[in-house]
């Protein structure tokens, strides 16, 4: 056959099967698309993650600074080195040395001089809380005039060498907060300093003001000295050429600071990154730069840390996504070759009479290669076109993944068809009851199991809180949900024998008709159901991921604030606030409470003293659902007799079930232990005591109703509360003297999803999630649809035998309901399975719970069997399988039986 007889056929062979062709071809674009937009939504959100972890932390944390102290400074004249040209020249050598990815963000670096001892201002007018005198730093910085507004005043001038007069400016707080004005001077151990302008930073939180924050606002300082005294502190800042005068004022520091550049940062930079910082810290990169800065310069940077921080969270996510990765990629590769199977069985009888007219075997599977080439290839190289659209750096793993699609979706038919007619044999049925396994199947089956084994065993040995990607770990739902699979096409048959035969000895035919053409399926349909199986297996594992996501959240939220909003004050909050927020929708209760610390006898950590009325605690702890108990274990016993208390474990391993004393504001309790509790809403963990405020208020009826001992803490129960309404109540009822702080659930919940690197890997999950689902029912419609004609042909018999259309809905229903059913039965309980198994292993804190990745203090966060994401898929499958065969059964009856039983006919 010429090259031209072999483009007429193809052309003829897909006009012939046009649907097919489309069918395939949409398959093969949205798996291909799947597989390359992978690595690159990977790639996307680790990005954004290491960006997220350099540029949300203050500017200090992000700033390699690099320092020259006076000790290490060579050369013979020390005024020359502290010079404003010789710091320039060192500036610009210095960040020659910086190379990609340590980019610095060249406008906010700044250099100079300045004293690491601050000198004493022995100036009785400036403002001494404890009598101590002000301390005052002297900063010579770069880059003064480019960012600050002088506001009054100008710009210090250089001062003349030898000078022990200099000028200074100061920003507009310090100025305020010191009482300083133009033209103030300042006596300084060895200097004297006027104040000859006011600036106001044109960027506070800049790297240039927030690194220091000394050069912008003064603060107060307490000594370490007993007693501690209060002092001032503050900064000067000089002309950037005032360095040679500062070693009369103090202890001279050279440094030069580089706030690094996140915003071109990438995943795969960062390890190069952290190993430029450690480098330049302790490194060759610090011999280098001691070369020009001096021999005894310093370089010191918190970035390394970031990074480390960052790695380690990225390598305890990795394991979960790449078991998402696996299972998805595993189902789409199944539903390729389940069409593939198909498209062989549907033209088996093609192939044969090929075969019989002496087509070679190598030709047959070239022209079918051709034809699904002509089909796949192109598909394949869209999905990949449209992938390179989702946000991503690298290509080539892109382009791989699209090509290994293209070339799964081309030679699955060819092979199949190889296989099927390497030699040619008579027809003869191969039903699903009759169907004996092979012995080459038998140990294919038994190699999975082994895999399947040690994948879970591995899996529960080293968890993914020990980061890094294994294949055979990432593989273990898949390798369950296979062997899972495998043992249902085993006993398939036995249910279907044992139904048919009680069957057969009924009057009704559509029963034994139904179970009959069940068990007359072909042997292949066994392919179908391990896709279903897998797919299913995987919608519920990951879904159950998800659940376990969001459940530790909740909780952790919960724990956080122990209601749905929490506002708490240093005193009494005012009786208004209450009624005011009580008024606020959603609010359902809104519950007073008093907290003080009492110092435990044993030296151990203090106690935390909770008093608050027990009905209405007692419902809020039942709604939050921390430590719930009824009202009468609190209630008031009179008398002298000790209080009844709710207190924590720890409270009880400390000091047992005795009565013991308490000594708080309002005058001696005496308590005694009568329910534990783990949790309580005022205060979730820790040692705690409840008790009645009832009890109090009857033992010290004058201190409990003395208003400065009211409840400083108010807890809030109820659903979808309205937060602006909520703050606007807590501003308008509380007044200006009193400190009042409000947190709510819902924004605690949302800080610990606002990681890029949790929310981009929790986003990507869930799309692996909804692809599984997605091939499931796909892999279930392609399933039916392979017998869609031999049922129509079926029916339309039937119909002219009397069949009624009841009974023909019917017949459709009990044949397509063993496999669905089946299907969705196995993968339900394969996720219950999976979850047992390898649930020990999953570690989900570092995608649940930010800065956590090893559990921490919220404990480790494991998979959970969530009921919702076990049990939808698998209604799902029924419900599309129930939908599809009704579907035909209407279609079918709408048709005239002379259309579908023509003579000849092979279906």
């Amino acid at each position: 056959m010429n090259a031209l007889t072999r483009t007429a056929w193809l052309r003829a062979r897909l006009r012939a099967s046009r649907a097919a062709a489309l069918a395939l071809g949409a398959l093969v674009l949205v798996t291909a698309f799947l597989a390359a937009a992978f690595p690159r939504g990977v790639e996307a959100y680790e990005t954004q993650g290491v960006r997220h972890a350099l540029g949300s932390v203050p500017p200090a944390q992000r700033t390699v600074e690099i320092t020259v102290s006076r000790a290490d400074l060579t050369g013979g004249d020390p005024a020359a080195a502290y010079a404003g040209t010789e710091l320039a020249r060192q500036d610009r050598a210095i960040r020659g040395q910086f190379a990609a990815p340590l980019r610095i963000v060249g406008h906010d670096a700044v250099h100079g001089v300045r004293t690491t001892k601050a000198p004493a201002a022995r100036d009785s007018w400036l403002p001494r809380p404890d009598g101590l005198a002000p301390l005052f730093s002297l900063y010579a910085a770069s880059g003064l005039e480019r960012h600050a507004t002088v506001t009054e005043g100008r710009l210090p001038h250089t001062a003349r060498p030898g000078a022990r007069t200099l000028e200074a400016a100061v920003t507009v707080a310090t100025a305020r907060t010191l009482r300083l004005h133009l033209g103030s001077r300042l006596h300084l151990d060895g200097l004297t300093i006027r104040i000859c302008g006011l600036l106001a930073p044109r960027d506070p939180p800049g790297a240039y003001w927030a690194v220091d924050p000394l050069m912008a606002t003064a603060r107060q300082d307490v000594s370490p000295g007993p007693p501690p005294q209060r002092y001032w502190r503050a900064g000067l800042l000089l002309s950037p050429r005032d360095g040679p005068a500062l070693p009369a004022a103090g202890e001279p520091e050279k440094f030069w600071r580089y706030p690094l550049d996140p915003g071109a940062l990438t995943a795969r930079d960062a390890p190069l990154l952290r190993e430029r910082v450690v480098s330049l810290e302790h490194g060759a990169a610090l011999a280098r730069l001691r070369t020009v800065a001096g021999a005894g310069a310093l370089a010191d940077s918190p970035v390394d840390g970031l990074l480390d921080s960052f790695a380690r969270t990225r390598a305890a996510i990795a394991p979960v996504i790449a078991v998402a990765a696996c299972g998805i990629g595993t189902v789409a590769s199944v539903v390729l070759l389940m069409t593939a199977s198909l498209a062989a069985a549907r033209r088996h009888a093609e192939l044969a009479l090929l075969r019989a007219r002496g087509a070679s075997l190598a030709g047959l599977t070239g022209h079918l290669a051709a034809e699904t080439a002509a089909v796949a290839l192109p598909a394949a190289a869209a999905g990949g076109g449209l992938a390179l659209l989702v946000p991503g750096e690298r290509v080539l793993p892109s382009l791989l993944a699209a090509a290994a699609t293209g070339l799964l979706g081309t030679l699955a038919l060819p092979l199949r068809a190889a296989v099927a007619h390497r030699r040619p044999r008579p027809a003869e049925r191969t039903d699903l009851v009759r169907a004996r396994p092979s012995r080459r199947r038998t140990v294919a089956e038994l190699t999975v199991l082994v895999l399947a084994v040690g994948a879970v065993l591995a899996l529960r040995r080293r968890s993914t809180a020990a980061g890094g990607v294994d294949a055979l770990v990432s593989a273990a739902p898949v390798l369950l949900a296979a062997i899972a699979a495998l043992l249902l096409i085993r006993l398939c048959p036995l249910p279907l024998r044992l139904a048919a035969r009680p069957a057969a000895r009924t009057t009704g035919l559509t029963g034994f008709l139904a179970l009959a053409r069940a068990g007359r399926a072909p042997a292949t349909a066994g392919l179908p159901l391990l896709a279903l199986v897998v797919a299913l297996t995987t919608a519920s594992f990951g879904g159950s991921v998800l659940a376990g996501v969001a459940t530790a959240r909740d909780h952790a939220a919960l724990t956080a604030v122990g209601a749905e909003a929490r506002i708490s004050a240093g005193r009494a909050l005012p009786e208004a606030l209450r009624r005011a927020v009580g008024k606020v929708p959603g609010v359902a209760d809104a519950v007073p409470v008093r907290i003080s610390i009492q110092a435990a006898d044993d030296s151990g950590p203090p106690l935390y003293l909770v008093i608050a009325d027990a009905e209405a605690y007692a419902r809020l702890a039942r709604a939050t659902g921390l430590g719930g108990f009824h009202a009468r274990e609190l209630a008031d016993p009179g008398g002298d007799r000790p209080l009844p208390a709710l207190v924590s474990p720890s409270f009880v391993t400390r000091f047992g079930r005795a009565p013991m004393a308490l000594q708080p504001e309002f005058g001696q309790l005496v308590i005694r232990p009568q329910v534990v509790r783990g949790d309580t809403p005022a205060q979730p963990g820790g040692d705690f005591v409840l008790l009645n405020s009832r009890s109090v208020a009857r033992l010290h009826p004058d201190t409990y109703a003395d208003p400065a001992n009211g409840p400083s803490l108010l807890l809030l129960s109820g659903h979808a509360l309205d937060a602006t309404a909520l703050r606007t109540a807590v501003r308008t009822h509380t007044p200006p003297s009193l400190p009042t702080r409000l947190t709510l659930r819902s924004a605690a919940r949302a800080e610990l999803a606002d990681s890029p690197l949790q929310q981009g890997a929790e986003r990507l999950y869930t799309a692996a999630v909804v692809a599984g689902a997605g091939f499931a029912l796909l892999a279930l419609l392609l399933s039916l649809l392979q017998a869609a004609p031999q049922r129509t042909q079926l029916l339309a018999g039937l119909r002219t035998m009397g069949l009624t259309p009841a009974q023909g809905r019917r017949l459709l229903v009990l044949e397509a309901l063993p496999q669905a059913l089946l299907a969705a039965l196995g993968g339900a309980l394969v996720g219950v399975a999976a979850i047992r198994l390898l649930g020990p292993g999953m570690d989900l804190t570092p995608l649940a719970l930010p800065g956590t990745p090893e559990g921490g203090a919220r404990g480790t966060v494991r998979i959970p069997s969530d009921p919702a994401s076990l049990l939808l898929p698998s209604a799902g499958v029924l419900a599309l399988a129930l939908a599809v065969v009704l579907a035909q059964a209407w279609l079918s009856g709408r048709r005239r039986e002379s259309t579908e039983l023509r003579a000849g006919d092979p279906r």
